[in-house]
Parts: structure tokens; sequence; C-alpha cells
């Protein structure tokens, strides 16, 4: 079996082996996943942190050893908390981007580094093992308002319903699946919208019965969500009423509580 890690800003994860295929997701800087299969082109592979199945072209693909696969899997998670923060490889001088939740292997002083490539870095981060409060889950999802949607993003620079909670969520302790009706799995669910507290999980389905689309509950009966962009709008036991539409644009299934 093979391993690998992503080395760059953000890697795009897709459905099917073609760049023409839908993104599902993607792959954060310091972020590693077992290999399942391979072509000529592309690597299928199953993140170590939500354990998704995707694929991943081969030439943004770094292969790593078991041995430092089972000790990333190991390592306490640090993870950045600046929107955007620079990092220098070391090894070849070159420093680009890397957006907030994104993990710094092994690191320590200053450093991280990933077998023998070392990558320098003095942004803020933090230990995304300590469970936070409830106002820390709000402060970190607010810094993404206007963030644009996108399907399958996990950056400020393009992020879906659900990558947007999980993302908040890993920033503040709590590790979240990937996708909607996967996180409505989780917690306690209430019974009625005057239990909610800020920090909690509403779910939303469509007339079919499916989840498909989530958001963090703030005070006031509102709802901070990315739809067309990271967004607050208000919220009741119908829904979420879009306030330039004039009308409910999701309607509620769940309330849960994580924390």
């Amino acid at each position: 079996m093979y391993f690998g890690v992503c080395l760059l800003s953000v890697v795009p994860c897709r459905k099917e082996a073609s760049n023409t295929s839908e993104m599902v997701t993607q792959l954060l800087f310091g972020e590693h996943y077992s290999v399942k299969e391979q072509t000529e082109d592309w690597v299928q592979i199953v993140t170590a942190y939500d354990k998704y199945e995707c694929w991943i072209n081969k030439k943004q693909h770094t292969k790593i050893s078991e041995a430092t696969f089972k000790l990333l899997d190991l390592q306490t998670p640090i993870v950045t908390t600046e929107l955007m923060q620079l990092i220098t490889n070391k090894n070849s001088g070159l420093t680009f981007p890397i957006p907030i939740g994104a993990t710094l292997p092994s690191f320590l002083n200053g450093e991280c580094k990933v077998e023998n490539t070392v990558f320098s870095f003095d942004g803020s981060s933090t230990n995304s093992s300590y469970k936070k409060e409830a106002k820390d889950i709000l402060a970190s999802a607010h810094l993404f308002l206007n963030a644009p949607y996108l399907w399958g993003g996990r950056s400020v620079f393009g992020i879906d319903c659900s990558g947007f909670t999980q993302l908040v969520y890993k920033l503040n302790g709590y590790k979240l699946p990937r996708d909607a009706y996967q996180q409505a799995e989780l917690g306690h669910p209430l019974s009625f919208v005057e239990e909610a507290e800020a920090g909690d999980l509403a779910f939303f389905d469509n007339e079919e019965g499916k989840i498909i689309h989530v958001g963090i509950l703030l005070d006031n009966q509102r709802i901070i969500h990315a739809s067309g962009q990271v967004r607050i709008d208000r919220f009741d036991h119908y829904g979420i009423f879009h306030s330039e539409n004039k009308k409910y644009s999701h309607m509620l299934r769940v309330i849960k509580r994580i924390l």
C-alpha cells in the first residue's frame, strides 16, 4: 500500500479520474492520505482526516513512507488560524501561501517537516485537539464571511456548506465528517428551536427528505452558512429566511448539539 501528503496550498479532489470530473472536496497543505488505486495520471486516495475517497492528479501527489504516514496519524494536529499565511520550503527556498486550517506536520520552533523536506512558518496556529467553547467557534465562523460558495471547497477562496462547518469545528477541536448528511449523524438532537444555542448545527433537507445543507447557529435566531457565499440569515422553526429574497431558502430538518 502507498501513502501521500499534500504539500501544495490546496489540491482539488475529484469524483472520478478526470480534470473535468466533479470536485468533491479539497486537500489542504499538510493533510495526509492513503493510496487506494493508481492510473497513469491519477491517484485514488482515502483522506486520513475524514476517510473520504476521491481522486487527485498524480502531479499533485507527494509520496511518503508508511512509517511517515503512521507518524502523522499519531501526531497532535497543529493547524493554521490565519485566513492566509506564507510558508517557505527551506530545501528549495520557495515561498507560497497556505490557507486557514492547513496542517503543520511535526511543527516545532517555527518549522514543520515531512521526511526530508523542511518548511519554515511564523504565522499563528492552534492545537486542534483542544476543544474550545462556542464563542470560539463563532469567532472562527465569522472569519469566513463573504467567502464564495464552491462545491467541494474547503478554503476562504471557495467553500461549501459542509466544508465550512467541518473546517470551523476543526479549528476548535472537533472532528466532523465531510458531508452534511454524515455530520447530521453526530451529536444530540434538539426537540425545539427554542432549545438551540449558539454553536449548534442546523441541518436542512430537500423534498425527498435528503439532508443537503448545514449551518452554524448564532444568537437571536440567526445562522451563518455557505449559500452563494458565507452569510448570516434569519432562522426559525421553518428554516432559513433569505434576507434579500424575502423567502425561505432551506427547510429545517433537525438541530444537533455537538459541543
